[in-house]
């Protein structure tokens, strides 16, 4: 799925801190390793729909109309939205109404092979390839950007990277100070400016920075922007136009953060930021908090946008790889 995402040194951390010498050896119990992790991570969200749909598929019969339209609601309230369940069980329905038989065992089979391929994969390099790559951050208020930033930064640099932190958010000298402040901990240099200074001027200036000394990788924190307001929309437009001028957008990822507690509020932010730039893919947090887990279904069908991480927890390595398998057999197991 990700391409040159860890590197041979980072393999070897990994393994330390993280993976048994079993898991090493035989791959199919470092797959299992991941389903536990996400199972244990997801269990709200695997509660709802267990509690939501155990009605529908505990007795193996034959699917008609009326059982249909019961799984249309208990999906749309699970939060997977209208859009992405009609998506799903239209075909179900064309396939009663044409009089072909259809059990809830093969119901729950096909729905499972439909929300996998609903799901799109990353498929590019992360980090993307190139000196120095930039990975650009959004999202609203109280997503956890900078705590996923500092995640992130932590893993490439336990992988041997060069990696500057931009502390683009300029309208809080507190958002400063948390990247400071991470930085400090992490012992990664963070590139800052004064409260109120131009955010795509310090973006730009840091990028320079980073061209410089030869950086590997560039975080860039932005302001949470409300995504109602005009002017800080352009704002992010600027941003944008700024970095083109210095790097080839196949160097940049720009990445939207979510908070699964908000479900569907954050279909509303999800559009009002792809209007303004180009997202290329999303991370997920605080999935292991609620039971709203259906809205990664929700946002990355509407959007077609992959999924890069999902949050199951407050350390860094519960900044867990999206693995879309272990993801949907974790919240509607067989």
């Amino acid at each position: 799925m990700f391409k040159n995402f860890f590197s041979k040194k980072s393999q070897e951390n990994l393994q330390k801190e993280e993976t048994s010498l079993e898991e090493i050896k035989d791959p199919d119990k470092k797959k299992k390793g991941l389903f536990e992790r996400f199972k244990e991570g997801l269990s709200k969200t695997k509660e709802k729909f267990s509690s939501a749909l155990s009605e529908v598929f505990e007795v193996d019969r034959l699917v008609d109309l009326n059982l249909l339209e019961e799984l249309e609601e208990k999906l749309i309230l699970a939060d997977l939205g209208v859009e992405t369940t009609l998506y799903l069980l239209d075909p179900f329905k064309n396939k009663v109404i044409k009089g072909e038989p259809l059990t809830t065992k093969e119901l729950k089979k096909q729905l499972k092979d439909k929300m996998l391929e609903l799901l799109i994969e990353y498929e590019k390099p992360f980090p993307p390839e190139g000196k120095p790559s930039v990975l650009f951050f959004l999202g609203v208020n109280g997503v956890g950007k900078t705590t996923t930033i500092a995640k992130l930064a932590k893993r490439f640099k336990e992988e041997g990277k060069e990696i500057l932190l931009v502390a683009g958010d300029t309208f809080r000298a507190a958002a400063i100070d948390q990247l400071k402040m991470w930085g400090e901990r992490l012992g990664i240099e963070v590139y800052h400016q004064k409260e109120g200074t131009d955010p795509a001027a310090v973006i730009y200036q840091g990028l320079e920075k980073a061209i410089r000394e030869n950086k590997d990788i560039v975080l860039v924190d932005t302001a949470g922007r409300l995504h109602t307001k005009y002017n800080l929309m352009e704002e992010l437009k600027k941003m944008n136009r700024v970095m083109d001028k210095l790097l080839p957008k196949e160097r940049r990822v720009n990445i939207l953060i979510l908070d699964a507690t908000t479900g569907q509020n954050a279909l509303s932010q999800a559009e009002h930021f792809t209007k303004a730039i180009p997202i290329d893919s999303l991370i997920i947090t605080k999935m292991d908090g609620t039971a709203k887990g259906g809205i990664a279904l929700a946002v990355s069908h509407k959007f077609k946008l992959p999924i890069l991480f999902i949050g199951l927890g407050e350390k860094a390595e519960d900044l867990l790889t999206f693995d879309k398998e272990a993801f949907i057999n974790a919240i509607l197991p067989d």
